[in-house]
């Protein structure tokens, strides 16, 4: 369980990012965070590994405080995943898959077979192990960051629109692959998008946050696509032709 109790972003110029946030995001499953650029949606994800430390509020992993601990340590046992896999290009793909094991003590053999093993757990070919960043397409390099952030078995993974940089046929087998991924090893994930599409698809609750780092509405996408909270919400998704489409496209999936 991730919480946030009165959670608040300001910056030195006066700006919130986060405004009073209370939310738990339960345990195994995935919590997408939407809404428009500037909403706080990322700022939230990043105060979880504490890449950007909060004003105010607390923010809990299994009711530990995340600033008590060691922020380097805090950041080596959470899995992260940004778009375009932030790859380190002058590693092999087998020896940026094995970065945070090697940083933790594990030995070169055993974090390399354990690196083949998620290069084939998110269908990558072996072949790719001695290859460079630079020799992969955009949606193999996005599978490689997801083994990278899996490498060192994380209980909580935080994917930063993960799969926005590629093309609209690959992200869909991206997202395909992401779900079966999840459903063998039932991670707490939290999932930043702009995409509604990929909010419903993807995740056991959507958090969509409003301008202001404010949340607008909390639920599951059933819930928010049938009684979505009128104003703000009802208008990101669309409007009612909107609201038919993607009840449309969630019937197919359950289908």
């Amino acid at each position: 369980m991730i919480t946030f109790s009165g959670v608040t972003k300001r910056y030195a110029d006066g700006t919130v990012a986060v405004d009073e946030l209370d939310l738990e995001l339960a345990t195994g499953e995935i919590t997408v965070l939407v809404g428009p650029s500037g909403c706080g949606k990322t700022t939230t994800l990043r105060m979880i590994n504490r890449m950007v430390e909060p004003t105010s509020g607390t923010i809990r992993i299994d009711d530990v405080d995340v600033t008590t601990k060691d922020a380097a340590q805090l950041r080596r046992g959470i899995g992260y995943v940004i778009q375009q896999g932030g790859l380190f290009p002058h590693r092999t793909i087998i020896d940026n898959i094995t970065t945070v094991p090697r940083l933790l003590g594990v030995g070169r053999k055993e974090a390399r077979a354990t690196a083949a093993e998620l290069m084939e757990r998110v269908g990558l070919d072996p072949k790719f192990a001695k290859r460079y960043p630079h020799q992969l397409s955009g949606g193999q390099q996005q599978r490689v960051g997801v083994a990278r952030a899996l490498a060192a078995d994380p209980p909580v993974l935080l994917m930063d629109e993960p799969f926005s940089a590629v093309d609209p046929i690959v992200r869909g087998q991206l997202q395909t692959e992401f779900l079966r991924i999840q459903s063998e090893l039932h991670k707490t994930i939290v999932f930043v998008t702009h995409d509604i599409d990929e909010a419903v698809r993807l995740g056991h609750r959507i958090a969509v946050f409003a301008k202001g780092g404010k949340v607008a509405q909390y639920s599951a996408p059933d819930e928010l696509l049938a009684t979505p909270a009128p104003g703000f919400v009802t208008e990101f998704l669309g409007g009612e032709r909107g609201l038919k489409k993607l009840r449309f496209f969630r019937e197919l999936a359950d289908a």
